[in-house]
């Protein structure tokens, strides 16, 4: 996207005054307006741009980190994990888990 005026553009177009003008005043501070919008707009865009070029990076990353995580235990399942905390659970607690 290209914008067709910088904030330098606006701060230094000047206009033709006529018999009945415009209020030159009231011209500038809406330019003077303008300019601060162009200014926070060109900030927040190359914000956007920096963090949009960091995301991508950290997706091309991410099948890399995904195939170096180790692979899963195999054999545990959830019960089998219940079952031993239960009993891990019996040895340390006793009989005063039941009571």
């Amino acid at each position: 996207m290209e914008l067709k005026f910088k904030p330098s553009d606006i701060l230094e177009k000047e206009f033709k005054t006529g018999l009945r003008g415009y209020n030159q005043e009231e011209v500038d501070v809406f330019l003077d307006d303008i300019i601060q919008d162009y200014e926070a707009f060109e900030k927040k865009i190359s914000q956007l741009q920096l963090e949009n070029k960091q995301l991508r990076e950290e997706l091309a990353e991410a099948p890399k980190r995904t195939q170096q995580a180790p692979p899963p235990p195999t054999g545990a399942t959830n019960f089998d994990i219940l079952k031993r905390l239960s009993h891990l659970e019996k040895h340390v607690f006793g009989s005063k888990l039941y009571e």
